[in-house]
């Protein structure tokens, strides 16, 4: 029997047509698909009152306007599922949303012929955060690898970005409301009804247990409208953000450790996610500190902290993670900022080795100044020579240390904003700058940078030119000058000797 469909005039004056049949439901709303599933019509069981409809008509209209009608407004379209308008129908109201891409939904099912019914479902965050998850119930062809997740972390803390620019918070940043692809490394937000403005639109829920900030869990008991209650803000999706950063990469939660702080449950929860929560890799108090007693092979090196630290995401990451785990987590000020962990993972993916042994899960790694490099989740060390290059920029007379580093591995591309300061890679860059500028290649056990578009590249030493078409040998303590203009910069070659073969 072919389902009905219902034709209606939204409130921008679009004729929306869905069809008479639940495909979602949610904690607040049912959802339905409109005849060509470009578009879905989800409706609240619950009547919003007038200032949730206020908080609506701002979301679908001058928020919307300002983020997807402007500058990179057809980019974050891929970031967030963002209501377009809303509807009335048979006393209930819905909003408008765009459908999930293809790429966000299970295409191979779980083990088992697909045992747990997920082929067709929204990839939620949730499947990919744990061992247990990824590597007992998902196809392998489902699950990535690392350089995967970095860069969806990457594209998740650019929107988060854009989100706070706009004086906005998500107040509900969880596994359940992100969406993710780690084959492609994509990534999208969803359930953006809800966003919190400022001394405006009050949070409607106060987060999901797992990502609430400690601040609002201490204070959860208090009244709504009690001065000291903590509600969900940008702080609070600050803290949500760095959970979830931590778990995508490292498979565990920050706070989740050993530690029993009363006997009854819900208190015990209350504590460990409040008021006494604490760093499972406090380098002082280790108290919280994961036990490894009983852990399945499939949750190693995950669970264990002691052969995984948060080290091996890399120098950027770490100095984050302890800001946001330590220094911030009882003190809000003190969070990394999402443009923050933006730009140390834009940094970290150019720290990244592909792993030497092709059965490695993971595929990759960040290169952690061990010599000889290994990979810290197959434990297969790096053999040969590891050319890595500094980049540095002129500050008044001299050059000095960007803070900055490239690996480089066969092939690896050479881009605008390596060999220029000023140039950053966000959403605004334009396309004459994400065109490769070189190249890197080994060839008999010789490394080379083959110079594609960079006309005043040189040897800084000698003023040899190295014209585009040419091809330069890296060897330790080559220098390359990319340009003279402002901003453009030195490439300091050192070579790092790996295992032997």
């Amino acid at each position: 029997m072919t389902d009905a469909i219902t034709t209606l005039t939204a409130a921008n004056g679009e004729t929306i047509k869905f069809r008479d049949r639940i495909i979602a439901s949610g904690g607040m709303k049912d959802v339905y698909a409109s005849p060509e599933r470009d578009y879905v019509v989800a409706f609240y069981r619950k009547a919003p009152d007038v200032h949730a409809i206020e908080r609506l008509d701002m979301i679908t209209g001058p928020y919307r306007e300002r983020i997807f009608e402007g500058e990179a407004g057809d980019y974050w379209k891929q970031l967030f599922c963002w209501p377009t308008t809303t509807v009335q129908h048979g006393g209930r109201i819905g909003v408008v949303a765009p459908f999930y891409h293809d790429h966000f939904f299970f295409k191979h099912g779980s083990f088992n012929n697909d045992m747990l019914k997920i082929r067709g479902k929204d990839k939620q965050g949730k499947w990919f955060a744990s061992p247990h998850h990824q590597f007992k119930f998902l196809d392998a062809r489902e699950r990535g690898n690392w350089l995967g997740y970095l860069q969806l972390c990457l594209k998740l803390a650019r929107a988060l970005r854009r989100l706070h620019a706009a004086g906005l918070a998500h107040s509900d940043l969880s596994y359940k409301n992100v969406l993710l692809a780690p084959t492609s490394g994509r990534v999208c937000i969803i359930d953006v009804d809800g966003l919190v403005v400022p001394a405006r639109f009050p949070p409607e829920v106060v987060g999901t247990p797992d990502f609430i900030a400690p601040e609002v869990v201490m204070s959860s008991s208090l009244p709504r409208d009690d001065p000291r209650r903590v509600l969900p803000s940008i702080s609070t999706d600050s803290h949500a953000l760095a959970v979830m950063i931590y778990s995508l990469l490292l498979l565990r939660h920050p706070l989740r450790g050993k530690k029993i702080h009363a006997k009854d449950p819900v208190e015990d929860e209350r504590l460990a996610m409040g008021e006494k929560a604490v760093f499972i890799e406090h380098p002082v108090d280790s108290s919280n500190r994961l036990s490894v007693d009983g852990a399945r092979p499939t949750e190693l090196p995950w669970v264990d902290p002691d052969s995984l630290p948060c080290t091996a995401t890399g120098p950027y990451l770490k100095v984050l993670f302890d800001r946001a785990f330590i220094d911030g987590l009882h003190n809000p000020a003190m969070r990394p900022s999402a443009d923050e962990w933006e730009s140390a993972l834009v940094r970290t993916v150019d720290l990244i080795q592909p792993c030497q042994n092709n059965a490695c899960e993971q595929g990759w790694f960040v290169f952690d100044n061990a010599t000889p490099p290994r990979c810290p989740f197959c434990g297969t060390h790096y053999t040969g020579q590891l050319p890595i290059i500094n980049l540095y920029s002129k500050r008044g007379e001299k050059y000095r240390p960007d803070n900055h580093r490239l690996m480089v591995y066969s092939n690896l591309s050479l881009f605008p904003w390596h060999i220029d300061r000023t140039i950053t890679p966000n959403e605004r860059l334009p396309a004459a700058h994400r065109r490769r500028v070189g190249y890197f290649v080994q060839h008999q056990g010789r490394w080379f940078l083959v110079n594609e578009g960079m006309p005043e590249l040189k040897n800084a030493d000698t003023d040899a030119p190295c014209p585009v078409g040419a091809r330069v040998e890296l060897r330790t303590n080559l220098k390359l000058l990319a340009g003279t203009r402002p901003g453009q910069r030195l490439l300091l070659l050192q070579m790092v000797e790996g295992g032997s073969d």
